[in-house]
């Protein structure tokens, strides 16, 4: 399958890899802190803090209070209104509700209040959908009326993702990208710089057995480091591969692929260390952004989607996401496998076309 020196150079390549102790620290910590800050992160969002001032004496208030304590939304203070007043001006209450004295069955209306901080605006929906909630059930006990519908929710996946299920896939495409294209088109500029480009220019290797050793050696390191990624999110985070680990580092391997190859071209457009970091910021950074890392492309504007979707870190984080979320194998025939093997092609001809000896050696 691969030459005989194309496995020696890729040996070579993985020597010099590991002498480097700078090299290896980075290459291999700093994802680990990176990917831990998002994975060991709260994954449900927090409680809106809201006070509440019941300034009524009956049932209905009291049962009221109840639900509301109730509501897994809220963080319940209750308190006066001055208090609670001083600790929404200070920021330590989102939103604050005062059940007034007429809060009775008696009564034919009853007017609550609802002090917001203007900065909580946003905030606002969440909190009278469920206080809205917690009034029908009253409002049905009171009068003895049974719910006209009820909604079932049946659970197709069979089991509850969670915010995390979502966000691992595509750190983890995130990482690899960055991986790959500092392992490639950063090397192509300091291996440049040291003269191993010269040497080998002499030599019979070919431009495609250059990259492929390359590839093969930064493989292995970044399968290493994906792996040690896998056994912390699993064995801490319960995280579960619903498609299997065997189609996970598959897609692993496509994706590094693609991101080496997209690294070779990078670093032959760049001539020295300075000149290679905006050009890879400038095709990293519009990918963190619209390529669906921290929430779905379907959020953004309806005219940016066509585009976001064909990036590769898009579609990389698809099938990953495909694979440990949905339970898709490798080998199914869809949009994203097909996208992935399409950015195969185009980034190995933009690396083996752009990479020339010659004007490296000039």
């Amino acid at each position: 399958m691969f030459s005989k020196p194309q496995l020696h150079l890729a040996s070579i390549f993985l020597k010099i890899f590991f002498r480097d102790r700078q090299s290896l620290f980075f290459s291999l910590l700093v994802p680990l802190i990176f990917t831990g800050v998002f994975l060991f992160s709260e994954n449900e969002p927090p409680k809106i803090k809201l006070g509440l001032v019941n300034q009524s004496s009956s049932a209905l208030a009291k049962d009221f209070v109840e639900m509301v304590n109730n509501e897994p939304l809220f963080e319940l203070t209750i308190g006066t209104e001055d208090s609670l007043k001083i600790e929404l001006i200070d920021g330590n209450q989102t939103a604050i509700l005062i059940v007034p004295q007429s809060f009775d069955y008696l009564a034919d209306v009853a007017k609550l209040r609802l002090m917001l901080d203007a900065s909580q605006v946003r905030q606002i929906g969440a909190i009278q959908d469920a206080l809205n909630t917690s009034l029908l059930s009253i409002e049905r006990e009171i009068r003895n009326i049974e719910p006209m519908f009820q909604l079932s929710l049946e659970d197709v996946k069979a089991r509850p993702q969670r915010y995390i299920d979502f966000l691992l896939p595509g750190i983890l495409a995130y990482m690899l990208m960055n991986l790959c294209i500092a392992g490639s088109g950063f090397n192509i500029v300091e291996y440049r710089r040291r003269g191993i480009l010269k040497r080998l220019f002499v030599t019979p290797i070919q431009p495609k057995d250059f990259i492929i050793s390359i590839v093969l050696a930064r493989m292995l390191i970044v399968l290493i480091q994906i792996s040690v990624i896998l056994a912390l999110a699993i064995n801490l985070l319960n995280i579960q591969v619903m498609g299997g680990l065997p189609s996970l580092y598959g897609m692993v391997i496509l994706g590094t692929f693609i991101f080496l190859c997209i690294g070779f071209f990078l670093g032959s457009l760049a001539k020295t260390q300075e000149s290679i970091r905006p050009i890879v910021a400038l095709v990293t950074f519009p990918q963190l952004i619209l390529s669906g890392i921290f929430f779905p492309i379907t959020s953004l504007p309806t005219i940016i989607q066509p585009i976001a979707n064909t990036l590769p870190l898009s579609v990389l984080a698809s099938g990953l996401r495909d694979i440990a979320n949905d339970g898709i194998s490798l080998f199914t025939i869809n949009g994203t496998l097909i996208g992935v093997l399409l950015w195969i092609f185009i980034s190995f001809l933009l690396a083996t076309q752009f990479f020339k000896w010659k004007k490296v050696a000039s």
